[in-house]
């Protein structure tokens, strides 16, 4: 008997992962010889601090790091100590580090178990779009259906919670935000985040807060926030963080959930079942990065921004009508008026076609990222420039 091998459901439910396709693109434009710029995946570019790395070479000595993680073990304890102390020093947040913080192998496996410890058989979750592909796919493979709310243009992409349908509200079994946000840049203040705890405090409804660009906010009066500041947001909110992005770790897949005390034991529980935890020598590494690397941060803000302004102002030149962004290292895009009859991937495709310069799709971050592409800046400032003017050139064409 022949034997067939069929993927799961739930794995046919998930849409096509779009940095996947886009990577495809690329491939086959290097196979015809063009010589690729890539913008597409936010992977950093730049190296973790030097502390960091002096920290993981030294730990990798010890002989305590090489077993398997435990969560009662001294270094797990101490990891998730500088997570306690983290959210003290950043926003005033008091947290147990035996019961109210958890780490993970980045929020992206995070955000998933989560899913797999919470979400039953069409339970519900509303998810803002357009988004971090994780937000969506993690519900859907757990066997969840994703409610879209769309994240408008005119309301600075910016969730308009108190407008969603109150029949949704009364199915939903949790709801996701993430400010800073991914691909749209948005930012919130502390005062949202106040009208977010008290509008969902009596509905059931489990909050995700995403945070990972918290670091990564380059308006002059902006102060990071945190869900768990808000009284009462601990009853029924958990957040996500990831040392990815702030400290360029994202190789290294660390990061952390802090928050209820119940959805931190389902969280720790559905991993126990599937991973043992980060190696402990990268915990050493990020205690190391939490704890005495500021100063890193300000630097890499510094570089993206310079990195940001000669890609914006470009494309502003050029005839591409582009805000700044207002946070993390991304320019979310509108398609130019031209090209506007193409959906968000064909203009990608021919972008890579045209130019070589690879970007994401907006629809690979749901539905209402559709009409936008996002490029990721993670090139040096002389590839930032050269995609400038190729781009500039493909943009003045008449044909």
């Amino acid at each position: 008997m022949k034997h067939e091998f069929n993927e799961a459901y739930r794995l046919k439910r998930v849409p096509p992962y779009i940095f996947a396709v886009v990577d495809q693109m690329n491939l086959e434009a290097q196979k015809r010889g063009v010589d690729t710029i890539d913008f597409s995946l936010g992977s950093p570019d730049l190296r973790p601090p030097q502390k960091v790395i002096d920290k993981l070479k030294e730990a990798l000595d010890r002989d305590d790091v090489h077993s398997y993680p435990r969560f009662d073990g001294h270094i797990e304890r101490e990891f998730r100590k500088e997570v306690s102390n983290w959210y003290e020093r950043k926003f005033g947040v008091s947290l147990n580090p035996d019961k109210e913080v958890l780490p993970v192998i980045g929020s992206k496996e995070g955000l998933a178990h989560l899913a797999f410890g919470i979400i039953n058989s069409e339970d519900v979750v509303i998810v803002p779009s357009p988004t971090y592909p994780a937000h969506f796919n993690g519900v859907i493979v757990s066997g969840g259906i994703v409610y879209y709310v769309p994240l408008l243009e005119e309301n600075n992409f910016v969730l308009d919670f108190k407008k969603i349908d109150p029949g949704i509200l009364k199915l939903a079994k949790a709801i996701i935000v993430n400010y800073p946000h991914n691909p749209t840049t948005a930012v919130v203040q502390r005062d949202f985040y106040e009208e977010l705890v008290d509008f969902f405090k009596d509905k059931g409804i489990i909050v995700i807060s995403d945070i990972t660009y918290t670091e990564l906010v380059y308006e002059d009066d902006f102060k990071p926030s945190s869900i768990l500041q808000v009284n009462g947001a601990k009853d029924f909110c958990i957040e996500f963080y990831t040392l990815s992005k702030s400290y360029s770790m994202a190789g290294w897949r660390s990061g952390f959930a802090a928050g209820n005390q119940k959805l931190i034991e389902i969280l720790k529980k559905t991993k126990g079942y599937i991973d043992f935890g980060i190696f402990k020598a990268i915990q050493l590494a990020s205690i190391e990065a939490l704890s005495n690397c500021d100063d890193y941060i300000e630097d890499l803000k510094n570089t993206y921004l310079e990195r940001i302004q000669i890609f914006v102002e470009g494309l502003n030149r050029a005839g591409w009508r582009v805000e700044m962004p207002k946070s993390t290292y991304y320019v979310w895009a509108k398609i130019p008026m031209k090209f506007s009859a193409l959906t968000s991937l064909e203009f990608a495709k021919l972008l890579i076609d045209e130019t070589g310069v690879v970007c994401a799709p907006g629809s690979g971050f749901g539905e209402y990222g559709e009409g936008f592409v996002r490029f990721a800046m993670v090139q040096d400032k002389q590839k930032i420039k050269e995609a400038v003017i190729r781009i500039t050139r493909f943009l003045s064409r008449e044909d």
